[in-house]
C-alpha cells in the first residue's frame, strides 16, 4: 500500500533559487499546454491525447526562446504534463472541474521521480543540488520514496511529501461499535452522549485576519510592502488550517483506535455550504475532510466506516419506538416524542439512529431510505 510522509524543510538559498525556477518552470509548461489544450477544442474541436502533449513538450523546450526551462530537472516538467493529463480525466470522469491555470500567488509545487532525486543513509537529494536537503525528520520513512513532492505554501513554507510503500498494521478486533453526529455546536456527538465542543479556529483568528487585510487592502499593488503585508495574511490562514487539521487528526484517530465500526451519515457538503449564514461555520468545521480521515484510517486499520443515506431521518426520528416527526425546526435542541413521551437531545438522538441503520447496513448490505423508516 502506498502513503505519503510529509515533512517540512528548510532550503538554503542556493536550493530556494533553484526551486523557484523550478516552480516557475512546472508553473509555465503547465500552462502553455493547457492553453494549447483548450485552444485547439474551441477552435477546432480537437481532443489532445496524452502523448500529443508530450510531443508539444518536447517542442517548447527545443525553443530558442525558452532555453531556460532546461535550467530544471526535466522530470518535474515531464511530471506536470502527467498531472495535468490525470486533472483532465477526473474532470470526464465527473469527478473534478475543469483544470484551471496555476498562479505563483498560490501554493506552488514539483513532483520528482527517483531518476531525479537520490535518498541516501537519511539525507534526501534533488535533481541538480549537491547539497542535501534540510529536512525535519519527524518519523522514519518505512521505505525508499518511489516519488517526492516539494512544494511552497503563500505562507513561504516548504514542505517535501515521500510517497513510500508501506505495509499496514491491523488494530486489536474489538466490540465496540459508535454512530457520529456531526454538527456546528459539536463537531460530533456520539450515540453515547459524548460531545467535542468545537473550538471555531476561523472565529478565533478573525480579528486579527481582519486587521491584517484591511491593511493589505491599502498597499500600493506590486510593492514590496504588499508583498509583506500578503505574506502575514497568508501566515494567519496557514495557522487556521494547520490547527483546525491537528484536531480532525486526533478525533478521528481516537474514534478508530477505539471502536471497530463507526457509523456516520453521508452528508452532501459541498451543497450545504451555499448557506450564506452557515456556509463560514460549515467550512471551518471541516465535516468533509473529517470523513475522508475516517475512511482512509479505517482501512489501515482493518477497521469499518458504514456511511448511511443522506436522507435518512435520523434527527426527526425516536430512537426509542420509531416514530418520525413530520418537522422539526434547527433551534429545536431537546424535543419529546408524541409515540412514547421520551425526551431526546437532538444530537445524542440522531446519533443513536445513525449507529443503528449503519450496523443494519453492515449487516445486510442495504441502503437505508426514507421509505425503509
Amino acid at each position: 500500500m502506498k502513503r505519503a510522509y510529509k515533512y517540512r524543510f528548510y532550503p538554503t538559498p542556493e536550493q530556494a533559487e533553484l526551486l523557484a525556477k523550478t516552480f516557475g518552470c512546472v508553473r509555465f509548461v503547465y500552462n502553455s499546454i493547457l492553453r494549447w489544450r483548450t485552444d485547439a477544442y474551441y477552435q477546432r474541436q480537437e481532443k489532445i491525447s496524452y502523448a500529443q502533449a508530450d510531443k508539444r513538450l518536447t517542442a517548447i523546450k527545443k525553443d530558442s526562446e525558452l532555453a531556460w526551462l532546461n535550467d530544471v530537472s526535466a522530470v518535474a516538467l515531464q511530471q506536470a504534463v502527467r498531472n495535468q493529463q490525470s486533472a483532465f480525466a477526473n474532470f470526464f470522469a465527473g469527478r473534478a472541474k475543469y483544470p484551471v491555470f496555476k498562479t505563483k500567488r498560490h501554493k506552488q509545487a514539483a513532483t520528482f521521480t527517483n531518476a531525479a532525486f537520490k535518498y541516501r543513509d537519511g539525507a534526501l537529494f534533488m535533481a541538480k543540488s549537491k547539497t542535501p536537503l534540510d529536512v525535519r525528520w519527524s518519523r522514519p520513512l518505512p521505505s525508499v520514496p518511489s516519488s517526492v513532492t516539494i512544494s511552497k505554501d503563500a505562507a513561504g513554507r516548504y514542505f517535501v511529501s515521500c510517497l513510500c510503500d508501506f505495509e499496514p498494521a491491523s488494530l486489536p478486533v474489538t466490540a465496540k461499535t459508535v454512530g457520529i453526529d456531526v454538527g456546528l455546536k459539536d463537531l460530533f456527538v456520539t450515540d453515547s452522549g459524548f460531545k467535542t465542543g468545537n473550538p471555531r479556529h476561523t472565529a478565533k483568528y478573525a480579528k486579527r485576519l481582519a486587521l491584517l487585510q484591511r491593511r493589505l487592502s491599502k498597499k500600493q499593488k506590486g510593492s514590496k510592502n504588499r508583498a509583506k503585508a500578503r505574506a502575514k495574511v497568508a501566515r494567519i490562514h496557514a495557522k487556521i488550517s494547520d490547527c483546525r487539521l491537528d484536531g480532525l487528526h486526533k478525533l478521528s484517530r481516537k474514534l478508530i483506535n477505539e471502536n471497530q465500526v463507526v457509523c456516520v451519515e453521508s452528508l452532501k457538503v459541498k451543497n450545504m455550504i451555499r448557506n450564506p449564514s452557515l456556509s463560514k461555520a460549515i467550512a471551518d468545521a471541516g465535516w468533509g475532510e473529517f470523513v475522508r480521515q475516517l475512511q482512509y484510517k479505517s482501512e489501515w486499520a482493518g477497521r469499518s466506516v458504514v456511511a448511511i443515506d443522506q436522507f435518512f431521518p435520523s434527527t426527526k426520528r425516536c430512537s426509542a419506538c420509531g416514530y418520525t416527526l413530520p418537522k422539526l425546526a434547527l433551534n429545536v435542541r431537546l424535543w419529546t416524542c408524541p409515540g412514547c413521551a421520551a425526551t431526546h437531545d437532538r444530537d445524542v438522538n440522531a446519533a443513536k439512529n445513525i449507529k443503528a441503520a449503519g450496523l443494519a447496513v453492515l449487516a445486510h448490505g442495504v441502503t437505508i431510505s426514507p421509505a425503509a423508516a
